[in-house]
């Protein structure tokens, strides 16, 4: 028996339109694109570094391996993003600083956003992700600034400046996915360029341990999509250039097992992360039409770390899958579970984009 499972897909997120004040927001274009470790200074068109620290740059023309020192990770869009060191034993930091195509207006506001992702490596996450908009452009080591250390936006700029802390409860942590910021900001009138980094000590910052260290603590983002358009800014597409929605039959059949694409957990946990609810949801509203029919969620892992903790997080992981979709209303009795561990890998465990592969959740659907 073949059952369909109806979503609808929209061409763009939506009708509206709103200008992005960044240059090069995604950091396409550059000038030695074959460079990236260390390199982001001198290779990113409009794009710097505040400080003298060794701001990454990575771009995959040509290349279909997206490893390097600090794990793996494939832009969100494009071909290129950033990496910089937010946090480590020794105060270093590293920044972007972008440049806007117009100075802000006094008193408008602005929509600013960037997606982030924790590095494979990392052994901290942090809350202290934030923006210092400045008047003028800044240089390194200028008057007592440290030159490797974090910014003191006192001692870096003679002319105005406004530091936002963006949010002090989340801690960015997502090593697979990307993370959105974002938060409507109101202009004094000054901001000509904007730096992203944190911009506190080791003993100020907000932390919390991923990971056990091997070498040293340290916690590495990727930086991606910057955005910041005013509010006001936003126009509506005529009827000719708005998206097209596509109805989208996907044809699921009874038996069969198929792999959640954004179901994803925080690491070596079995908590969801909140891009995993679209996806969850959906598939809900489905079972919600369909009552004849129970659903088997599988967990999977790589064959990193003990045979009996892999099989123990894949099981808590199908859990915690099917514990959501009981909490949306499905009957219990609808649902059963199952942890494989890493005894049913879908590719080898050779590469960190294989295991990556072999860490997933699935389902099948069954008539009662």
């Amino acid at each position: 028996m073949k059952t369909t499972f109806q979503l609808f897909i929209f061409l763009t997120s939506s009708f509206l339109f709103s200008q992005n004040l960044v240059l090069n927001p995604s950091f396409e274009d550059c000038m030695h694109c074959e460079r990236s470790m260390g390199q982001f200074d001198k290779n990113v068109t409009d794009w710097s570094t505040p400080s003298k620290g060794s701001t990454d740059y990575f771009n995959y023309k040509g290349k279909k391996n997206y490893n390097h020192y600090n794990g793996y990770q494939k832009s969100r869009t494009g071909i290129a993003h950033a990496g910089i060191y937010v946090f480590t034993e020794k105060n270093y930091r590293e920044y972007v600083q972008g440049t806007l195509k117009e100075t802000l207006e006094k008193g408008k506001e602005y929509t600013v956003t960037f997606y982030v992702s924790l590095a494979e490596k990392s052994t901290k996450a942090t809350t202290d992700l934030d923006i210092l908009f400045t008047e003028e452009k800044l240089v390194k080591c200028y008057h007592s600034n440290y030159c490797e250390k974090q910014i003191k936006p006192k001692k870096a700029t003679d002319k105005k400046f406004r530091k936002v802390e963006i949010d002090r409860e989340r801690f960015y942590r997502e090593k697979l996915g990307w993370t959105k910021i974002s938060f409507t900001y109101t202009a004094s009138g000054f901001e000509n360029y904007f730096s992203i980094g944190n911009f506190n000590s080791n003993w100020k910052t907000n932390k919390i341990q991923i990971q056990r260290a091997q070498e040293y603590e340290f916690a590495y983002y990727y930086i991606d999509d910057v955005s910041i358009a005013s509010v006001d800014s936003e126009i509506m597409l005529p009827p000719e250039e708005q998206p097209e929605i596509l109805k989208v039959e996907t044809v699921i059949k009874e038996d069969e097992i198929y792999t959640f694409n954004d179901v994803l957990f925080e690491f070596d946990k079995a908590i969801l992360v909140e891009t995993s609810v679209k996806e969850l949801d959906e598939l809900y509203a489905y079972l919600e039409k369909s009552p004849l029919l129970t659903i088997e969620i599988y967990g999977h892992t790589d064959n990193i770390g003990s045979v009996r903790r892999n099989k123990e997080l894949s099981l808590h992981r199908a859990k915690a899958v099917s514990e959501y979709l009981i909490s949306k209303g499905l009957e219990a009795s609808r649902i059963k579970w199952f942890g494989f561990g890493s005894s049913k890998p879908v590719v080898p465990n050779y590469t960190a984009a294989q295991r990556k592969k072999n860490r997933r959740v699935e389902f099948k659907l069954n008539s009662e």
